[in-house]
């Protein structure tokens, strides 16, 4: 049985004051293998795209679709740190 995200955890937390909740992810291995990508994403509790789940779970051209509907209709933030910075400071 596959379990697909829902708005469910992030309605919870609404109904007991929190007025945003964002997911965050990253990619990238640091020093040892290029830069550290991360994004935060708020979506949109009305306009969840359909079919979104684990990006490794779906094909490029799914993935596409969704992006462009995340990009379209949630709030997105993106931001990258270079090895160098991460040998300096740490991830």
């Amino acid at each position: 049985m596959q379990i697909f995200p829902d708005y469910s955890f992030e309605q919870f937390a609404k109904d007991r004051g929190f007025k945003s909740i964002a997911g965050i992810d990253e990619v990238g291995r640091g020093p040892l293998a290029g830069p550290v990508v991360a994004a935060c994403v708020i979506l949109h509790p009305s306009q969840i795209p359909e079919g979104l789940r684990d990006s490794k779970q779906m094909s490029k051209k799914k993935r596409d679709l969704v992006y462009d509907e995340i990009m379209r209709t949630s709030t997105v933030s993106i931001s990258s740190v270079s090895p160098e910075v991460i040998d300096k400071i740490n991830i």
